[in-house]
């Protein structure tokens, strides 16, 4: 087979900079990232017609035994990952990375595959003559080799001893980050003991979905290289703080911005509002995508800056979609952040699902609720149902349950993928259930890890 002028001018470049192996990923419904690695010089097979990948790639579950096969996904069949040579990075090291996707044996795309759905959002928002762009923020916790807690005698909340007890390991990040020519805005010690987060300069949503993939990876090596690893689980530790995947998104058309410049609340135009108010109406249902794994529910407790309420509000942290003003102190102007969003969920179906509602929400010209103002934990339950303020699921089987039945979001997300996320979320459920939350946090802490 003859590599197309792409692909011999990507390998070649590649070459050119020592690079000896290329690695492609996907991410499956169970948030599990998922890879194959090639020798530099098959990376135009990688590209097309791709390497073959058993359609049971898709029901692989996070308990690394449990394959949830459904009627349409199981020993039969094969189907082709594809990388996507405009998108190959360089990670050092003699390696290569690149998103890929899934594509039946004929060259069509795999309706199940999460990175082609989030490319059909992003056209339809398109169609619609309107530009999405997503900011990551990855919350992640550094452990022992094994999983074991750090000791962190020297740790204080978003304090500079965390920053100088782990230098060598943050300036690797950095140092990589640039070679890979992702975009970090910052890096901070968080809440937890031995918690950081990064926040990701915000991209087109696919390719700030890449970018998010790109730099779990680049976190991995580096960790590795420390003697250590992270935790990507919701919720590492029993009754510790959990961790987040937020997703800042904003919205613009060609006569402007949807959420800064407008004469609704917050400098919102009446398209921006019913952008927030789709997300808002549809969280209950996009859970199980959003934030579904069987330790979600741990950190999805009032308190934890977690969105466990169904409303929005200004720079309100315990409103389930924060809204950030734009202004001095917003480089990117006014955007909105969907807090209930954990590193369990796939994120290219996590942001496909977010920016579906938003869309739906513009298309009916939906009206937006009023603005909590306050902590809606505070509020009784009484004037919750008054504000029209949702409690969210805390429980797996209740998530599961509202998006297997949400003919909104199989409208946008697609039978198949939907099927996909409650078969490998039901799998979890019925095998561990009945855990308790340190049993919980135990076997899973390393679940998402690289």
């Amino acid at each position: 087979m003859t590599a197309t002028p792409l692909a011999a001018a990507a390998v070649a470049q590649l070459e050119a900079a020592g690079v000896d192996t290329v690695i492609g990923t996907v991410v499956n419904p169970a948030g599990l990232t998922q890879a194959k690695a090639v020798p530099i010089r098959r990376t135009s097979t990688f590209a097309d017609p791709g390497l073959g990948a058993s359609p049971s790639w898709h029901a692989f579950a996070i308990d690394q035994t449990g394959i949830a096969f459904t009627d349409d996904v199981g020993v039969i069949g094969d189907q082709r990952v594809r990388i996507d040579l405009s998108a190959l990075r360089l990670l050092g090291d003699g390696l290569a990375w690149g998103p890929a996707a899934f594509f039946e044996q004929d060259g069509t795309p795999v309706s199940a595959c999460s990175r082609g759905t989030l490319g059909r959002i992003e056209a339809a928002l398109g169609d619609d003559g309107i530009e999405a762009n997503v900011g990551h923020e990855i919350e992640f916790v550094l452990v022992e080799p094994d999983g074991g807690r750090l000791p962190a005698r020297l740790w204080a909340q978003y304090g500079l001893a965390g920053v100088l007890e782990h230098e060598g390991f943050v300036r690797d990040v950095i140092a990589a980050a640039a070679t890979s020519g992702v975009g970090i805005e910052q890096f901070h010690p968080e809440y937890g003991a031995n918690q950081f987060e990064i926040s990701l300069s915000p991209l087109p949503p696919v390719a700030a979905a890449d970018q998010l993939v790109l730099t779990r990876i680049i976190l991995a090596r580096a960790a590795r290289r420390h003697g250590l690893r992270i935790s990507l689980s919701p919720a590492p530790f029993a009754g510790s703080v959990g961790s987040g995947a937020h997703q800042h998104f904003s919205l613009t058309k060609p006569d402007g911005p949807l959420f800064s410049g407008g004469p609704g609340a917050a400098g919102m135009t009446p398209a921006g509002q019913s952008a927030i108010a789709g997300v808002i109406g549809g969280l209950s249902q996009a859970q199980a995508v959003l934030c579904g794994s069987i330790v979600s529910g741990l950190r999805m407790q009032p308190g934890n800056w977690a969105g466990a309420y169904a409303c929005w509000g200004i720079e309100n942290r315990e409103a389930a979609v924060r809204f950030v003003k734009g202004g001095p102190g917003s480089a990117h102007g006014g955007n909105v952040e969907v807090k209930i969003v954990d590193p369990s969920a796939n994120p290219y179906l996590a942001s496909a699902a977010i920016l579906g509602l938003a869309l739906d929400g513009v298309r009916r010209n939906a009206p937006l609720p009023p603005e909590t103002t306050v902590d809606p934990a505070k509020l009784s339950d009484s004037e919750r149902r008054s504000a029209g303020i949702e409690s969210l699921a805390r429980s797996q089987a209740d998530m599961i349950g509202a998006l297997d039945n949400s003919a909104s979001l199989r409208s946008i997300l697609g039978d198949a993928a939907v099927d996909m996320v409650v078969a490998v979320r039901r799998l979890e459920h019925e095998h561990y259930g009945d855990l308790n939350p340190e049993q919980l946090a135990d076997k899973f802490r390393m679940a998402w890890s690289l």
